[in-house]
Protein backbone atom coordinates (compact mmCIF):
# COMPACT_ATOMS: atom_id res chain seq x y z
CA UNK A 1 0.00 0.00 0.00
CA UNK A 2 2.68 2.43 0.74
CA UNK A 3 4.58 1.48 -2.41
CA UNK A 4 1.51 2.33 -4.14
CA UNK A 5 1.15 5.44 -2.50
CA UNK A 6 4.43 6.41 -3.31
CA UNK A 7 4.23 5.37 -6.94
CA UNK A 8 1.42 7.62 -8.19
CA UNK A 9 3.20 10.76 -7.42
CA UNK A 10 6.50 9.26 -9.35
CA UNK A 11 4.28 8.95 -12.10
CA UNK A 12 2.62 12.27 -12.13
CA UNK A 13 6.44 14.08 -11.63
CA UNK A 14 7.18 12.23 -15.13
CA UNK A 15 4.08 12.74 -16.85
CA UNK A 16 4.26 16.86 -15.98
CA UNK A 17 8.30 16.60 -16.98
CA UNK A 18 7.24 14.52 -19.89
CA UNK A 19 5.17 17.98 -21.00
CA UNK A 20 7.27 20.51 -19.45
CA UNK A 21 10.08 19.25 -21.95
CA UNK A 22 9.65 20.81 -25.18
CA UNK A 23 8.94 24.37 -23.25
CA UNK A 24 11.89 23.78 -21.17
CA UNK A 25 13.86 23.16 -24.74
CA UNK A 26 12.74 25.79 -25.99
CA UNK A 27 13.54 28.44 -23.45
CA UNK A 28 17.39 26.95 -23.40
CA UNK A 29 17.61 26.95 -27.20
CA UNK A 30 15.77 30.73 -26.62
CA UNK A 31 18.16 31.70 -23.91
CA UNK A 32 21.78 29.74 -26.08
CA UNK A 33 20.70 32.08 -29.39
CA UNK A 34 20.91 35.16 -26.92
CA UNK A 35 24.33 34.44 -25.31
CA UNK A 36 25.61 32.55 -28.83
CA UNK A 37 25.34 36.09 -30.98
CA UNK A 38 27.79 37.35 -31.89
CA UNK A 39 29.28 34.34 -33.37
CA UNK A 40 31.62 36.19 -35.63
CA UNK A 41 32.73 40.05 -36.02
CA UNK A 42 30.40 42.63 -36.29
CA UNK A 43 30.48 44.75 -39.13
CA UNK A 44 29.05 48.35 -39.28
CA UNK A 45 28.59 49.81 -42.37
CA UNK A 46 28.55 54.12 -42.92
CA UNK A 47 27.87 56.00 -45.66
CA UNK A 48 29.88 58.84 -45.11
CA UNK A 49 33.94 58.67 -45.30
CA UNK A 50 36.27 59.09 -41.89
CA UNK A 51 35.71 61.79 -39.98
CA UNK A 52 31.97 62.36 -40.54
CA UNK A 53 29.26 62.63 -37.92
CA UNK A 54 28.25 59.46 -38.46
CA UNK A 55 31.33 58.00 -38.58
CA UNK A 56 31.80 59.51 -35.32
CA UNK A 57 28.50 58.15 -33.69
CA UNK A 58 29.51 54.33 -35.31
CA UNK A 59 33.05 53.84 -34.18
CA UNK A 60 32.18 55.24 -30.54
CA UNK A 61 29.29 52.55 -30.56
CA UNK A 62 31.49 49.75 -32.19
CA UNK A 63 33.99 50.72 -29.40
CA UNK A 64 31.23 50.31 -26.83
CA UNK A 65 29.99 47.05 -28.34
CA UNK A 66 33.22 45.29 -28.73
CA UNK A 67 34.21 45.96 -24.93
CA UNK A 68 30.46 45.02 -23.82
CA UNK A 69 30.33 41.40 -26.10
CA UNK A 70 33.90 40.50 -26.09
CA UNK A 71 33.95 40.69 -29.64
CA UNK A 72 35.41 42.10 -32.31
CA UNK A 73 33.41 45.23 -34.12
CA UNK A 74 34.38 47.08 -37.38
CA UNK A 75 33.28 49.90 -39.07
CA UNK A 76 33.47 50.29 -43.17
CA UNK A 77 32.94 53.43 -44.61
CA UNK A 78 31.01 53.31 -48.05
CA UNK A 79 30.53 56.85 -48.97
CA UNK A 80 28.15 57.73 -52.00
CA UNK A 81 24.90 58.71 -52.84
CA UNK A 82 24.12 60.75 -49.48
CA UNK A 83 24.59 57.65 -47.63
CA UNK A 84 22.56 55.09 -49.82
CA UNK A 85 24.90 52.96 -51.12
CA UNK A 86 25.99 51.63 -47.99
CA UNK A 87 21.96 52.00 -46.12
CA UNK A 88 21.40 49.37 -49.53
CA UNK A 89 24.10 47.18 -48.67
CA UNK A 90 22.93 46.46 -45.25
CA UNK A 91 19.22 46.50 -46.48
CA UNK A 92 20.43 43.46 -48.28
CA UNK A 93 23.02 41.84 -45.58
CA UNK A 94 22.30 38.16 -45.17
CA UNK A 95 25.44 37.14 -42.60
CA UNK A 96 23.34 38.29 -39.61
CA UNK A 97 26.06 40.30 -38.20
CA UNK A 98 26.12 43.31 -40.08
CA UNK A 99 24.52 46.65 -39.04
CA UNK A 100 24.39 50.31 -40.27
CA UNK A 101 24.59 53.57 -38.75
CA UNK A 102 22.63 56.03 -40.99
CA UNK A 103 21.15 59.57 -41.08
CA UNK A 104 18.09 61.07 -41.33
CA UNK A 105 17.26 61.37 -44.95
CA UNK A 106 18.13 57.19 -45.26
CA UNK A 107 15.18 56.63 -42.78
CA UNK A 108 12.40 59.31 -43.93
CA UNK A 109 13.33 61.19 -46.84
CA UNK A 110 15.09 58.29 -49.23
CA UNK A 111 11.86 56.69 -50.93
CA UNK A 112 10.34 60.02 -51.03
CA UNK A 113 13.30 61.74 -53.40
CA UNK A 114 14.27 58.70 -55.30
CA UNK A 115 10.67 56.52 -55.99
CA UNK A 116 13.85 53.87 -57.52
CA UNK A 117 15.72 52.98 -54.42
CA UNK A 118 16.95 50.21 -54.56
CA UNK A 119 15.95 49.64 -50.71
CA UNK A 120 13.09 50.11 -48.70
CA UNK A 121 13.62 52.10 -45.64
CA UNK A 122 9.99 51.14 -44.21
CA UNK A 123 9.92 47.21 -45.37
CA UNK A 124 13.99 46.37 -45.41
CA UNK A 125 15.09 47.74 -42.01
CA UNK A 126 14.70 46.71 -38.29
CA UNK A 127 15.45 50.28 -37.05
CA UNK A 128 17.38 49.28 -33.57
CA UNK A 129 18.09 52.95 -31.42
CA UNK A 130 18.21 56.69 -32.12
CA UNK A 131 21.60 56.77 -31.32
CA UNK A 132 22.48 60.69 -30.86
CA UNK A 133 20.80 64.41 -31.76
CA UNK A 134 22.60 67.70 -32.36
CA UNK A 135 21.21 71.09 -34.26
CA UNK A 136 22.56 72.43 -37.36
CA UNK A 137 24.66 75.51 -36.64
CA UNK A 138 24.72 77.72 -39.86
CA UNK A 139 28.49 78.80 -40.90
CA UNK A 140 29.82 81.55 -43.42
CA UNK A 141 33.02 81.70 -44.18
CA UNK A 142 34.73 84.39 -41.70
CA UNK A 143 35.16 87.38 -44.10
CA UNK A 144 31.09 87.86 -44.34
CA UNK A 145 28.85 90.10 -41.65
CA UNK A 146 27.47 88.98 -39.07
CA UNK A 147 23.74 88.56 -37.47
CA UNK A 148 20.80 90.96 -39.59
CA UNK A 149 23.74 92.60 -41.85
CA UNK A 150 24.87 88.60 -43.46
CA UNK A 151 20.84 88.07 -43.81
CA UNK A 152 20.73 91.28 -46.04
CA UNK A 153 23.82 90.07 -47.40
CA UNK A 154 22.17 86.88 -48.58
CA UNK A 155 18.87 87.99 -49.39
CA UNK A 156 20.90 90.96 -51.62
CA UNK A 157 23.20 88.32 -53.05
CA UNK A 158 20.79 86.18 -55.32
CA UNK A 159 21.72 82.98 -56.76
CA UNK A 160 24.89 84.47 -56.27
CA UNK A 161 25.54 82.84 -53.21
CA UNK A 162 25.64 79.17 -52.85
CA UNK A 163 24.89 76.71 -49.77
CA UNK A 164 26.18 73.27 -49.29
CA UNK A 165 25.20 69.90 -47.79
CA UNK A 166 26.12 66.28 -47.38
CA UNK A 167 23.46 65.39 -50.39
CA UNK A 168 19.93 66.15 -51.74
CA UNK A 169 17.28 65.72 -49.70
CA UNK A 170 19.76 65.79 -46.43
CA UNK A 171 18.81 67.93 -43.26
CA UNK A 172 21.34 70.85 -44.16
CA UNK A 173 19.73 70.85 -47.69
CA UNK A 174 16.31 70.85 -46.73
CA UNK A 175 17.64 73.21 -44.12
CA UNK A 176 18.97 75.80 -46.34
CA UNK A 177 15.64 75.37 -48.30
CA UNK A 178 13.70 76.57 -45.56
CA UNK A 179 16.84 79.59 -44.32
CA UNK A 180 16.40 80.66 -47.96
CA UNK A 181 12.39 80.97 -47.81
CA UNK A 182 12.38 82.62 -44.17
CA UNK A 183 14.93 85.33 -45.50
CA UNK A 184 13.64 86.14 -49.06
CA UNK A 185 17.41 84.57 -50.07
CA UNK A 186 18.33 82.28 -53.50
CA UNK A 187 21.41 80.43 -52.55
CA UNK A 188 22.37 77.60 -55.10
CA UNK A 189 22.53 74.11 -53.48
CA UNK A 190 25.94 72.19 -53.87
CA UNK A 191 25.54 68.85 -52.64
CA UNK A 192 29.10 67.13 -51.02
CA UNK A 193 30.37 64.05 -50.12
CA UNK A 194 30.22 64.54 -46.23
CA UNK A 195 30.86 67.17 -44.00
CA UNK A 196 34.39 67.62 -44.06
CA UNK A 197 33.98 68.26 -47.92
CA UNK A 198 31.65 70.88 -47.16
CA UNK A 199 33.86 72.39 -44.23
CA UNK A 200 36.22 72.54 -47.08
CA UNK A 201 34.22 74.16 -49.54
CA UNK A 202 33.49 76.89 -47.23
CA UNK A 203 37.02 77.44 -46.05
CA UNK A 204 37.86 77.62 -49.52
CA UNK A 205 35.16 80.14 -50.75
CA UNK A 206 33.41 77.72 -53.22
CA UNK A 207 29.83 78.50 -50.84
CA UNK A 208 29.00 81.08 -49.11
CA UNK A 209 26.70 79.16 -45.99
CA UNK A 210 26.08 75.70 -45.33
CA UNK A 211 23.94 73.81 -41.85
CA UNK A 212 26.55 71.49 -40.20
CA UNK A 213 26.46 69.77 -36.72
CA UNK A 214 28.51 71.73 -34.50
CA UNK A 215 30.61 69.08 -33.66
CA UNK A 216 32.65 69.92 -36.95
CA UNK A 217 31.13 73.52 -37.27
CA UNK A 218 32.25 74.86 -33.55
CA UNK A 219 36.06 74.45 -34.24
CA UNK A 220 36.77 75.88 -37.23
CA UNK A 221 34.32 78.97 -35.52
CA UNK A 222 36.67 78.37 -32.77
CA UNK A 223 39.85 79.34 -35.00
CA UNK A 224 38.43 82.14 -36.31
CA UNK A 225 38.08 80.35 -39.80
CA UNK A 226 34.31 80.73 -39.62
CA UNK A 227 31.58 82.82 -38.69
CA UNK A 228 28.43 81.01 -36.74
CA UNK A 229 25.42 82.70 -37.94
CA UNK A 230 22.78 80.79 -35.84
CA UNK A 231 21.15 77.83 -34.77
CA UNK A 232 18.26 75.99 -36.07
CA UNK A 233 16.23 75.37 -33.10
CA UNK A 234 16.98 76.79 -29.19
CA UNK A 235 19.80 77.23 -27.31
CA UNK A 236 21.70 74.26 -27.64
CA UNK A 237 24.24 72.93 -24.94
CA UNK A 238 26.37 71.52 -28.32
CA UNK A 239 26.44 74.90 -29.65
CA UNK A 240 27.12 76.87 -26.85
CA UNK A 241 27.10 80.72 -27.46
CA UNK A 242 25.53 80.20 -30.80
CA UNK A 243 21.71 82.09 -30.87
CA UNK A 244 18.84 80.51 -32.14
CA UNK A 245 18.07 82.10 -36.08
CA UNK A 246 14.90 82.99 -34.19
CA UNK A 247 16.47 85.67 -32.63
CA UNK A 248 17.40 86.59 -35.89
CA UNK A 249 13.98 87.16 -37.19
CA UNK A 250 14.80 83.49 -39.44
CA UNK A 251 11.42 81.76 -38.93
CA UNK A 252 11.60 78.27 -39.50
CA UNK A 253 10.60 74.88 -38.51
CA UNK A 254 13.04 73.31 -36.03
CA UNK A 255 15.78 70.79 -37.36
CA UNK A 256 18.53 68.32 -35.82
CA UNK A 257 20.24 66.02 -37.66
CA UNK A 258 20.25 62.76 -36.36
CA UNK A 259 21.90 59.22 -36.89
CA UNK A 260 20.75 55.59 -35.79
CA UNK A 261 21.42 52.13 -35.48
CA UNK A 262 19.89 49.57 -38.23
CA UNK A 263 19.82 46.16 -39.17
CA UNK A 264 18.36 44.35 -41.65
CA UNK A 265 14.82 43.46 -41.42
CA UNK A 266 15.56 39.57 -41.75
CA UNK A 267 18.53 39.85 -39.12
CA UNK A 268 17.72 36.60 -37.06
CA UNK A 269 15.17 38.08 -33.54
CA UNK A 270 17.49 36.83 -30.99
CA UNK A 271 20.72 39.49 -32.46
CA UNK A 272 17.80 41.90 -32.61
CA UNK A 273 16.89 41.12 -28.74
CA UNK A 274 20.49 41.37 -27.69
CA UNK A 275 20.79 44.51 -29.48
CA UNK A 276 17.45 45.77 -28.16
CA UNK A 277 19.02 45.44 -24.84
CA UNK A 278 22.93 45.79 -25.47
CA UNK A 279 22.84 49.26 -27.43
CA UNK A 280 20.68 51.31 -25.11
CA UNK A 281 22.55 49.64 -21.99
CA UNK A 282 26.19 51.13 -23.45
CA UNK A 283 24.83 54.20 -24.60
CA UNK A 284 24.46 55.03 -20.95
CA UNK A 285 27.66 54.48 -20.25
CA UNK A 286 29.93 57.52 -19.04
CA UNK A 287 32.78 56.74 -21.61
CA UNK A 288 30.48 56.36 -24.55
CA UNK A 289 28.47 59.75 -23.47
CA UNK A 290 31.58 61.10 -23.22
CA UNK A 291 32.67 60.22 -26.80
CA UNK A 292 29.91 61.49 -28.31
CA UNK A 293 29.29 64.71 -26.53
CA UNK A 294 32.85 64.99 -27.88
CA UNK A 295 31.47 64.94 -31.31
CA UNK A 296 29.07 67.53 -30.48
CA UNK A 297 26.21 64.90 -30.08
CA UNK A 298 23.30 64.51 -28.03
CA UNK A 299 23.68 60.89 -26.73
CA UNK A 300 20.11 59.42 -27.10
CA UNK A 301 20.23 55.05 -27.18
CA UNK A 302 16.66 54.98 -27.55
CA UNK A 303 14.35 52.03 -28.19
CA UNK A 304 13.28 50.55 -31.13
CA UNK A 305 9.88 52.19 -31.08
CA UNK A 306 10.95 55.78 -29.69
CA UNK A 307 13.18 55.58 -33.22
CA UNK A 308 10.71 54.27 -35.26
CA UNK A 309 8.35 56.80 -33.81
CA UNK A 310 10.30 59.81 -34.67
CA UNK A 311 11.42 58.20 -38.15
CA UNK A 312 7.62 58.43 -38.92
CA UNK A 313 7.07 62.27 -37.96
CA UNK A 314 9.95 63.72 -39.23
CA UNK A 315 9.39 61.69 -42.69
CA UNK A 316 5.74 63.18 -42.45
CA UNK A 317 7.40 67.04 -41.64
CA UNK A 318 9.96 66.86 -44.76
CA UNK A 319 8.54 65.00 -47.19
CA UNK A 320 5.96 68.42 -46.80
CA UNK A 321 9.16 70.28 -47.56
CA UNK A 322 10.06 68.04 -50.81
CA UNK A 323 6.65 68.64 -52.01
CA UNK A 324 6.66 72.23 -51.50
CA UNK A 325 9.79 72.71 -52.98
CA UNK A 326 9.90 70.20 -55.21
CA UNK A 327 13.11 68.85 -54.79
CA UNK A 328 14.03 65.76 -57.24
CA UNK A 329 16.93 63.83 -57.47
CA UNK A 330 18.53 64.56 -60.68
Amino acid sequence: MTLRKRARPHRRQLLAVALLAPTLGLLGLSAAAQTAWPTQPVKILVGFPGGSTPDISARALADALAKAWGQTVVVENRPGASGNLAADAVAKATDGHTLGVVINGNLTTAKQLNAKLPFDPARDFAVVSLLATAPLVLVTPAEQPQGAAWLAAAKAAGEKWSYGSVGIGSVGHLGGELVNGAIGANAVHVPYNGNPAVLTALLGGQIQMALVPPGQALPQVKAGKLHAIGVTGPKSEQAPGVPPLAELGVRMPPLEVWNALVAPAAMPRAALERLARDVPAVMKEPETRQRFVAGGWEPVGSDAAAAQARVQAEARTLGEIITRRGIKLE
